[in-house]
This record gives C-alpha cells, structure tokens and sequence, in this order.
C-alpha cells in the first residue's frame, strides 16, 4: 500500500467509520453521501488487498486488519492535526509560541514555582492553565486541547509519554462528620473493609482509568479481606455529598482537605498509604521545545 494514494480526507472518513460502525451516522457526520463512504472504504480495501469491515443489513464490525489499521491510523491522524495546530498557533502567538497546561489536580500551589522560573526563562510565551475532569483525564491531551498535563501517578497509556515527577502529597481518607471513625487521629485500608466505598461511576463519559481505581481503594486490605463497592459518583461534587450522608467513605489526595473543606465531613490522616505522585504527562510523539524546557525544569528541581 504507497500512503501517497491515500488522501486525508480518506483517512478522516475510515476514521469516523471505525469509530461510528454505521455508514449513516458517518455520512452524517462529515456532510457526505453513504455512497462517498462505501467508494472510499472500497478504495482503501483495494489499496491493502483486504477487507477492513464485516457488513451485514443490521451490522458493521472491523475485520482483524481494519482494527490494526484504524489503530495505526488514529495516532498518525492525531498527530498531523497536533502538528498543524501547534503551527497555527505558533503563527498567532508569535515564534515563542504557547504551551496550554491541564491541571487534574484543584490546587496550583504545588506547581506555581515550576511555572514561574519557565515564564521567567520563555517571557514571551503565552501559559494557559486549564482545569482537567478525573472522569475524562486524558481526553484534551488527545484532542491537541492542552499540550501537556500534570497529572498524578501511575499512568498506563501507551500513546502517552510520562515525564518527571513533581511532587507527591498524602491520601487521606473522607468519612461523613458524624461517622464512627471520625473521630480517630489515622485510619488504614483495614478500615475501609469496615465500610463501603466508592465505585466506578454511571457515566461511561466521566470514567477514570481501572487502575486509578485500584490505585486510590484497592479491592482488598493487606490481611485480604474484600473492600466493597457499594455506591456510585461521576464527579467529586456527588461523592463528597454521600460522604456527608454516611453512604461511604473514600481516600481522597491530602489537598481535598484544604479546597474541599466542609462542616459535614472530616478528612483523617492514613499513614500506611503510599503518597500520591504527581508528573507531567505529554502524547507520544508530540514533544516539543517548550515541552522539553518544561521537563528540564522540572526534572531539575
């Protein structure tokens, strides 16, 4: 297959088509016929010698080889858009440029001298900070939304670089202020086999990754006893509620203490957790100068 014969337009269409699995929607999509949708695929079929979709009257499915295709495909297209965007915005922003930073985390604290010794070294830079939902952690970052994010640790993304750490706070554990544990000076993950916790929330939208889950309240305490899932939240908002109405409690980054602070709730020290690590994360194969200068500072110190 000579890449030379496929057109970007092409590319965007088996795209959509892999992610859609029907040909209406996709038509719809892109302001197209049905027609233009089957010539294309058809064409690129011809161009691989296979067949990239399984069709039926009630069902489109990728074939082995159109999964690895639109797998290679997506990044290759990701990465094009990424580098015509940063070229526009370079040619708006001047040749210094601008880096657009996603935050996960409620607090800029922890980050702000890292930000002013790169201002201070980039004075011509325009620094955007932007605010990241846990449920949809890595979602700007793939869209070219934000360059680089700084989030906490671990982070098991393939198409997605892991730079320096940059600090690392305590957990600590959010019980309702009236709950049978809040009055103790610490708690252990023993404790939350004791009570139920939080699971994965309803929303497929606002889902953060399996192993942040386990990463946060893992499924068993060290003597293995079962720490049960017994209610649901799609953002932080809803959880601290049901924490406050003594329908679960939850480990939560020490810096929740501090923004999140209520009359209803109490936020106890839990010693035997790991800290949190926070780093700089970036797509692979989307680095840049002012990315690597970031890096380097942080990687400093």
């Amino acid at each position: 297959m000579d890449p030379r014969d496929i057109e970007l337009r092409d590319i965007e269409i088996f795209l959509t088509l892999s992610d859609e699995l029907h040909f209406g929607r996709t038509a719809e999509l892109l302001y197209i016929s049905q027609a233009r949708v089957s010539q294309v695929i058809r064409k690129i079929e011809t161009q691989v010698d296979g067949k990239l979709f399984e069709r039926s009257s009630r069902n489109v499915a990728l074939t082995p080889i159109g999964r690895r295709l639109a797998e290679d495909l997506h990044i290759t297209y990701r990465d094009l858009r990424a580098g015509l965007g940063r070229a526009a915005r370079a040619a708006r922003h001047g040749e210094d440029g601008l880096l657009r930073i996603g935050v996960t985390s409620s607090s800029l604290a922890e980050i702000r001298p890292l930000l002013k010794i790169f201002e201070a070294q980039h004075p011509n830079c325009s620094v955007h900070i932007e605010h990241v939902h846990f449920g949809n952690p890595f979602g700007a970052l793939r869209a070219d939304e934000i360059d680089v994010l700084v989030s906490w640790l671990p982070i098991e993304e393939p198409d997605l670089t892991v730079g320096p750490t940059l600090y690392e706070e305590p957990f600590m554990l959010l019980v309702g202020a009236d709950h049978p544990l809040a009055d103790r000076e610490s708690a252990t993950y023993e404790d939350l086999a004791d009570y139920g916790v939080f699971g994965a929330g309803t929303d497929p939208a606002r889902q953060p990754p399996d192993y942040w889950q386990s990463a946060i309240t893992p499924f068993t305490t060290p003597s293995g006893r079962t720490i049960r899932r017994v209610v649901h939240a799609d953002n932080f908002q809803d959880a601290i509620m049901l924490v406050a109405a003594g329908k679960a409690i939850t480990p939560v980054h020490a810096h929740a203490a501090i923004h999140y602070a209520r009359p209803d709730v109490t936020y106890i020290p839990m010693p035997d957790a790991p800290p949190a690590r926070w780093a700089l994360i970036w797509r692979r194969g989307g680095e840049t100068d002012l990315i690597r200068d970031l890096a380097a500072i942080a990687a400093a110190g």
